[in-house]
């Protein structure tokens, strides 16, 4: 059992996770390290702030420098310098943000690298390979994340190739070590966020995440979704909300259920000179600002 619940509160839940790099406590947030490392702040620094668990980007990392090269170097624990656990994501969120220069069929995804303009394909089996010769801890399917303006046909069709595409991920698996997680979509769309419950539910994934909404859906779309989809989802997995990392919204996830969270908001926003702050004013001042020259 990878996963075992250690205190309930109505559907809010605590819990350990085990990886083959140890285990980590839910609920728990995931710093992102877009190229197997967290901008600004290094491993040390990670581990003062309790960090237990960090994210690595799939689709950079095949880019620039490759999976073979850094399984060469002794794997992405080795790569990063990190020893704890690992979570990739499948490099999908990043190939459907390319809307202009992609071609979706039921293969997989072609599409041009935004590094040299290079064409590259991504499938299924393709980000299954990426990420278990990566040696990450946890793996993600790729699925299709369906843009906001889309109509209730459109993420139906889309969301039947995502559950293909995670049988197929589940048939590519060659390595043990590495846990995989499905994706449930459907956007705002109950219906659709329940037949993917249903669907994705019933697959052997070690885990579940609940994907698109974080992709510029208004943030009352969000909170009905999680008002009902998690508790949908089966309660001895581990449940994983992607994108998702502002303190109020982790709250609003927590006590519907959700136990893990990935953001770039904590630490661009530490680059970028913003501290957060309580109130009812904003939620944040800059700290580079001229009214605060003078605050030691």
């Amino acid at each position: 059992m990878t996963f075992s619940k250690t205190a309930e509160d109505g559907l809010a839940r605590a819990g350990v996770y085990s990886t083959a790099h140890g285990d980590f406590e839910t609920p728990n947030f995931m710093p992102v390290g877009t190229r197997a490392t967290v901008k600004g702040v290094d491993v040390e620094r990670l581990r003062e702030a309790g960090t237990q668990i960090t994210l690595v980007n799939t689709y950079h990392l095949w880019e620039r420098p490759g999976e073979e090269l850094i399984h060469r170097l002794g794997g992405i624990h080795s790569f990063c310098g990190w020893d704890g656990p690992i979570l990739s994501d499948s490099g999908g969120y990043q190939v459907f943000s390319l809307q202009k220069i992609r071609d979706v069929k039921e293969e997989g995804v072609t599409f041009q690298s935004h590094l040299d303009g290079r064409k590259l394909f991504l499938s299924p089996e393709k980000a299954m390979r990426v990420q278990e010769t990566l040696g990450v801890d946890i793996a993600m399917v790729l699925d299709e994340c369906p843009p906001p303006e889309w109509g209730e046909r459109q993420i139906a069709e889309s969301l039947d190739r995502t559950v293909r595409w995670a049988k197929r991920a589940i048939s590519a698996r060659e390595r043990p070590k590495t846990q995989l997680f499905g994706i449930t979509q459907g956007g705002g769309v109950r219906e659709q966020r329940t037949r993917a419950a249903e669907l994705l539910g019933e697959l052997a994934f070690d885990g579940l995440a609940i994907g698109g909404l974080s992709v510029g859906e208004p943030k009352e779309v969000m909170y009905e979704v999680l008002s009902y989809h998690p508790s949908q989802l089966p309660g001895e997995k581990l449940r994983y909300l992607m994108g998702v990392g502002t303190p109020e919204d982790i709250v609003e996830a927590v006590h519907n259920g959700v136990d893990l969270f990935d953001c770039v908001m904590p630490t661009r926003s530490g680059r970028f000179g913003r501290a957060f702050v309580r109130g009812d004013g904003p939620p944040f001042v800059n700290v580079r600002n001229s009214s605060f020259k003078a605050d030691g």
